[in-house]
C-alpha cells in the first residue's frame, strides 16, 4: 500500500477495525499500521484481548465502546465483520430453501450486529473534523442491482445495512457534521467467505482490495452513500 493514502483524515488519525481477524480485516489493519500518519488502530473481534466483539453477545458491543472512550475520539471506524455461509448452510439458491434459523443467524450477523455498533460507536466518532463510520455491505444487497436473484438472506440482511447507514447518517449530520456514515462494498477478495464460490479464481488479494477501498474512502464526500470499493456509487 502507498504511504499516506489516508490524507484527507486528519494527522495522527485514531482507527477502529471490527472483525479484525477475517482476511479483510487484517489487511485493513496491518494498511493502517502502516501508515505514518495513523496513530492508533485498534483491532477488535471475537477473540481479541482485553477488548473482544462478539454480534452473538451484544452487551460486548456496549461494554467495549465504553472501554474505548478515552482512546478516542476515532477519525476511522470499519465494520469488516459479516456472514455469508456458516456451519451446515449455505446461501439460498430458491425459495424452498429457505429456513427461519439461517436467516436469523445471517441477520444477527449482517444487519442487527452492525445496527449495535452503529449505536455504540458513534458516539466515539469525531464530530468535528472529518471522520467515517463505514460498514462493509455488499453489491448483491443492492435491490436495483438484483439480476440473478438467489442469496436471499445474504442479500436482505445487506439491504437492510443500507438502510440503517443512510438513516443513521441523516442523524448524525447534525450531532456530528464532519462524521460520514458509509456502505462499502469491497469487490470479491480471496477469503474464506468467498472461498466456496470461486472466490480463489476471481476474487483478489485482501490487501489489493484494502488499498482501492482506502482510496474511494479518501475521496468519499457524502455520507449515508452506498460506495464501491473503486469510489463509484451503486444503487440502492
Amino acid at each position: 500500500m502507498g504511504m499516506n493514502t489516508m490524507k484527507a483524515l486528519p494527522d495522527a488519525y485514531r482507527a477502529l477495525v471490527i472483525g479484525g481477524s477475517g482476511a479483510i480485516g487484517a489487511a485493513f489493519v496491518q494498511a493502517l499500521r502502516d501508515d505514518p500518519r495513523c496513530a492508533l488502530c485498534v483491532a477488535l473481534h471475537r477473540r481479541s484481548s482485553p477488548l473482544a466483539i462478539d454480534f452473538a453477545r451484544p452487551d460486548s458491543i456496549a461494554e467495549t465502546a465504553a472501554a474505548l472512550t478515552d482512546q478516542g475520539p476515532f477519525q476511522l471506524i470499519i465494520n469488516a465483520a459479516g456472514l455469508l455461509h456458516g456451519e451446515g448452510f449455505m446461501p439460498e439458491k430458491r425459495l424452498a430453501d429457505l429456513d427461519p434459523a439461517q436467516m436469523l443467524a445471517t441477520f444477527s450477523a449482517n444487519t442487527v450486529g452492525p445496527a449495535m455498533l452503529l449505536r455504540h460507536f458513534t458516539p466515539l466518532l469525531d464530530g468535528r473534523q472529518r471522520s467515517l463510520m463505514v460498514m462493509l455491505s455488499a453489491k448483491v444487497g443492492s435491490i436495483g442491482d438484483n439480476r440473478l436473484g438467489g442469496w436471499y438472506s445474504y442479500r436482505a440482511s445487506k439491504a437492510a445495512l443500507n438502510m440503517l447507514v443512510k438513516t443513521a447518517a441523516i442523524e448524525l449530520r447534525r450531532s456530528k457534521p464532519g462524521a460520514l456514515i458509509l456502505a462499502l462494498h469491497p469487490g470479491t477478495v480471496s477469503s474464506a467467505l468467498s472461498a466456496p464460490f470461486r472466490g480463489a479464481e476471481i476474487g483478489r488479494p485482501a490487501a489489493l482490495a484494502v488499498t482501492q477501498m482506502l482510496a474511494a474512502l479518501e475521496s468519499a464526500e457524502d455520507s449515508g452513500a452506498f460506495l464501491s470499493y473503486d469510489g463509484s456509487t451503486l444503487p440502492w
